[in-house]
């Protein structure tokens, strides 16, 4: 299988030649799961409970701490020296994503700690000097700067959207600090040179919001109607799920923070090659354009109502050379899985510790 260069250079490609095909491959390659609460591999692994999503509603008080260039807040749940789980967000959502599954972890032993990337939250930037910087290498070292400030060696990361694609150039760079991984929509390592690359219209069409960010209307729309944005977003994104409106509120309030729409806004204008990065990343990007391979044991989910753009599973199968399970999880579930299925994510992150 050739190179991957990003999740967006190849979508169309996965849509026009890979097809059912592509599906059924996958499926043998990666001895696919496709079931509401994706049964564990035989790995010998706890079975967690069932858990109607929407069942817990708050993550308890949040914890400060400098890290890097932030301080950051998170919340945290489970035994102190249970074994480590950090948990990390997308766009656009929030800590509260994983607000069903942090007391499933912590019930089976885990030390889950569930940080705001920056320009979410209460996560702030120490200095006012500092670069609104959303370019996706830096928010893996704001996770290793975590990490270390928490003196935590090697976590077991999950995630999803901008949180999956975190864990993946994490895993990716610093494997020795990676005890494994739940990722949703498998290898979303991608870099500035192939987004500049033009797709077929379809395949741009899906990607409209980038294209609205890289103008002052969308960027001043942004700005004015968070909220509104974002919530179409999840609307598009997991078009089965019936969140209600606190559900969404609770986790809009962390679009308000001052550095929101500046990281959001440069992360997608990175991603065209319409904004610069930081000389300081330089190397890790060109490391990353070279799509590494990830060797760290891994589990990769995707919800069977998923809106927004993602790969078949054997478009990046290859790219997990540890190692590696796919599993479809069905039921209607969209973008957002951890929030809405729960269980399944959840049992993920037990089954993949186990291996």
């Amino acid at each position: 299988m050739g190179t991957i260069k990003t999740a967006e250079d190849i979508i169309w490609h996965r849509r026009r030649f890979l097809g059912a095909a592509c599906v059924t491959l996958a499926a043998a390659q990666l001895g696919v799961t496709s079931s509401a609460a994706a049964q564990p591999a035989n790995t010998g692994a706890k079975r967690l409970p069932a858990i109607k999503p929407g069942t817990n509603t708050s993550l308890g008080a949040l914890k400060q701490i400098d890290a890097g260039l932030l301080n950051i807040g998170y919340a945290e749940a489970g035994p102190a020296n249970g074994p480590v789980v950090v948990l990390l967000h997308g766009w656009p959502y929030d800590i509260h994503s994983f607000v069903d599954v942090a007391p499933l972890l912590a019930s089976a032993g885990y030390r889950v700690i569930i940080p705001y990337l920056r320009g979410y939250g209460t996560t702030r930037f120490l200095s006012s000097a500092a670069v609104r910087n959303g370019q996706p290498s830096a928010l893996a070292v704001d996770l290793k700067d975590f990490l270390d400030a928490l003196k935590i060696e090697k976590p077991i990361l999950a995630g999803f959207d901008w949180g999956a694609r975190t864990a993946n150039i994490f895993a990716a760079l610093w494997p020795e600090r990676s005890k494994a991984m739940v990722s949703v929509s498998g290898y979303l390592i991608g870099n500035q040179e192939a987004g500049r690359l033009p797709l077929p219209p379809q395949a741009e069409f899906e990607w409209w919001y980038q294209f609205y960010f890289a103008t002052d209307r969308g960027r001043a729309g942004y700005e004015k109607y968070r909220r509104e944005f974002s919530k179409l977003i999840w609307q598009l994104a997991s078009p089965k799920w019936a969140f209600d409106d606190a559900t969404f509120n609770r986790s809009a309030a962390a679009f308000d923070n001052p550095d929101h729409v500046d990281i959001v806004i440069h992360n997608y204008r990175w991603r065209l090659g319409l904004a610069e990065g930081e000389p300081k990343y330089a190397d890790l990007e060109k490391q990353l354009a070279q799509s590494p391979v990830i060797s760290v044991p891994t589990i990769t989910l995707e919800g069977d109502a998923n809106g927004a753009p993602h790969l078949d599973p054997a478009a990046y199968a290859r790219k997990f050379s540890g190692p590696h399970e796919h599993r479809n999880i069905t039921g209607g579930v969209g973008h957002n899985l951890p929030q809405e299925a729960p269980q399944a994510f959840a049992q993920a992150v037990v089954d993949i510790a186990a291996r």
